[in-house]
């Protein structure tokens, strides 16, 4: 794991913000200038990174954001930064916004990607630790956790030079030896599907407890009524994926922008940190 950064100076005071969860009123709406749009059906325009997209307002705020998915933004509504955004706005930047501080912007859109990987990966290691059956390798997580944890906290300039990719790998062994353990307590055989392509697949009504389903290919799939109990679905791609009635309880590493992305009905049963999507009750 990369050397944890020197602690950063300290930041001007703030107030206290949500450590994983998007807060988009601390937020200089990054997401909507630092990264990339591509026109396609998740967004109906072009967009280069660094380029405010044109429904952004003067106040940071969308101008069409009860209407994304209607007017051709459904990329924006399955988007989640995990509270990068204004971890960036906030702390590292200590509330200087790119307009008001147009000094900032180039640094600050470099470092909004990497912070969001960091909050990503502080999301599954706390969904690690809350296993009661991944306490062999807790220890070890809340290490990995607490580095992680001052990498957030880090200078615009030591962010820079942050090397994601060792630091998700090694955090990544830690997360499959705690998803190993837990899935070893489903009785029978386990399918393993890490990183197949069942784009299309009808898995209707399918057993897939404690199924490896990590990285797996599950666009526009027929999971409706399958029973996912105890599956390890990190990095699952679930675009219009039919997730109709599903058993999603106790799913492993399942997040909201995965559901955000699929289709689904308030018959889906799903873990207690995650909500339905407004648009399965359509």
């Amino acid at each position: 794991m990369p050397k944890p950064p020197p602690p950063a100076p300290p930041s001007p005071p703030h107030s206290p913000l949500p450590v994983l969860q998007a807060d988009c009123g601390n937020c200089f709406a990054l997401c909507c200038v630092a990264l990339p749009f591509a026109k396609s059906t998740d967004f109906a325009v072009n967009k280069p990174a660094g380029t405010p997209c044109k429904n952004l307002q003067q106040d940071f705020r969308c101008s069409i954001h009860t209407r994304l998915r209607d007017t051709g933004f459904q990329g924006c509504t399955v988007f989640d930064c995990f509270g990068a955004g204004q971890q960036v706005s906030q702390v590292t930047f200590g509330g200087r916004d790119w307009r008001t501080h147009p000094g900032t912007a180039a640094a600050m859109y470099e470092v909004f990607p990497v912070m969001r990987h960091l909050h990503e990966l502080l999301l599954y290691i706390s969904e690690a630790l809350a296993l009661p059956a991944a306490r062999p390798v807790h220890t070890q997580l809340r290490t990995a956790q607490a580095d992680t944890a001052r990498w957030t906290e880090a200078t615009p300039e030591a962010l820079a030079t942050l090397d994601i990719g060792p630091l998700r790998q090694e955090v990544n062994a830690l997360l499959l030896k705690a998803s190993e353990l837990v899935r070893a307590k489903v009785p029978g055989r386990k399918k393993n599907h890490r990183g197949a392509d069942l784009m299309g697949a009808r898995l209707s009504g399918a057993d897939l407890r404690g199924a490896n389903l990590r990285g797996a290919y599950l666009i526009a799939a027929d999971l409706s009524g399958a029973d996912l109990r105890s599956a390890d679905l990190i990095g699952a791609d679930f675009r219009d994926t039919d997730l109709r009635g599903t058993d999603l309880r106790d799913t492993l590493f399942l997040t909201q922008p995965q559901l955000n992305a699929a289709k689904g009905t308030p018959a889906t049963q799903l873990p207690p940190h995650l909500t339905h999507p407004a648009h399965w009750l359509a």
